[in-house]
């Protein structure tokens, strides 16, 4: 059976590895085969574990095994070849050979070639949990669509690039690439879209978004949230981490985060919201990790799928986009909704939901609605194309909602 995988990712410093650590440790404690791996450029995976970690997976205590990923071995596991073959083109053309080096590797390939470690978990079976710390979600997110783009790369491009390799000498003066360069890249591509498979099997896999209760952190998380329902990867709760008490010198504070946790569960709903306090000392070491874990999971499975469908789903196409979200139990008189630059929000009664659109849907207003079996669907149109409709934005989408 294939491993439950749970990757973590969140703003940088939240805890993010703390919560995957946690999370790890009360896994391998409830009998469950464990590795928890560290994918991050800046590890501290060690530092948390209060253990020596390798690039190879290293038992910690029974059950639990660590291990922080090397980019760079990982580079040259899957990317020599094509690396060699790129410094060689760049040098011939001046280009200093360490400069060569370092351009040869597209940004956040390191961490892409860290992720594979997750298919080559899957394909040997050793484990029944694998627990990843993922980079913060800047980076995490620029690899979401990568294997998708892979797959039409190597559908449609890879073939003819064999095939005019020949003529590229002569038309352009490049060296020709071995096929040793066309194999790399071939075997690359075809694992990146294995892994992408793993990353959206629902049954088996999902993400875990980290914040602290911070406006600026929340709203971050909130267009992470977006992107991975866009892509399909399923998120089944968030840890809203770092919790102040009400009372005494942080009461104000306190406040402050209450408004945001609940902006988080409104923002968020239906997926689990778990929270954490602030510790009164740093999260490291069996000790303390246990201690976020009781937090975290209050006395629930941490390596159970706590949410089973996306909350959001958004397809575009011809200029058109369609945003479906849930809202169960609502009424269609309910609901209102209104589009603000990238924010969309949905009123149901009282209550108030954001979410966050993807940047490229700024120069999209909305055009109208649907609400049907307690799914609310919301039309966008570019806005080039509504120029006969000058109707305030939201205002059509309104309408339609009621």
């Amino acid at each position: 059976m294939a491993p439950r995988t749970i990757l973590y990712t969140g703003k940088g410093g939240v805890g993010k590895t703390s919560v995957a650590a946690a999370t790890a440790r009360r896994c391998a404690a409830a009998g469950l085969r464990t590795v928890v791996l560290s994918t991050d450029p800046a590890h501290s995976l060690s530092d948390s574990l209060e253990a020596e970690l390798g690039a190879e997976p290293t038992p910690v205590s029974t059950n639990l095994f660590g291990q922080e990923v090397q980019a760079q071995e990982e580079m040259e596991r899957h990317w020599n070849s094509v690396q060699g073959w790129l410094g060689s083109l760049l040098e011939e053309r001046g280009v200093d050979r360490i400069a060569a080096e370092e351009l040869t590797v597209p940004p956040g390939m390191d961490e892409l070639f860290s992720l594979l470690w997750i298919k080559r978990h899957h394909d040997e079976g050793e484990y029944d949990c694998v627990i990843v710390d993922c980079a913060p979600t800047g980076e995490t997110l620029r690899l979401l669509s990568f294997p998708d783009v892979v797959t039409w790369w190597l559908e449609r491009i890879l073939p003819s690039q064999r095939r005019l390799a020949p003529f590229a000498r002569t038309l352009f003066d490049l060296p020709l690439p071995g096929d040793g360069v066309f194999n790399d890249v071939e075997r690359l591509a075809r694992n990146l879209v294995a892994m992408n498979g793993i990353l959206r099997d629902r049954s088996r896999t999902s993400v875990r978004l980290v914040m602290n209760p911070d406006r600026m952190v929340v709203k971050e998380a909130m267009r992470t949230f977006t992107y991975l329902n866009l892509y399909g990867y399923l998120t089944d709760a968030v840890v809203v981490n770092r919790l102040l008490p009400a009372e005494g010198y942080f009461a104000a504070w306190s406040e402050v985060q209450r408004e945001q946790l609940d902006l988080a569960r409104s923002a968020f709903d239906p997926v689990p919201v778990l929270t954490a306090k602030y510790m009164e000392r740093e999260v490291v070491g069996p000790e303390m990790l246990d201690r976020l874990a009781d937090e975290v999971f209050d006395g629930s499975d941490p390596a159970a799928i706590l949410h089973t469908e996306l909350a959001q789903q958004l397809v575009t196409e011809n200029g058109r986009a369609t945003l479906r979200v849930s809202v169960p139990f609502a009424e269609k008189g309910d609901l209102s909704l209104k589009k603000i630059g990238i924010e969309v929000i949905v009123r149901v009664g009282a209550q108030k939901r954001t979410i966050m659109l993807p940047p490229a849907l700024a120069a999209y207003s909305a055009s109208g609605a649907r609400f049907e079996d307690g799914t609310l669907e919301i039309l966008f149109e570019k806005k080039e194309a509504n120029r006969a409709h000058p109707a305030e934005p939201g205002a059509s989408a309104k309408r339609d909602a009621h």
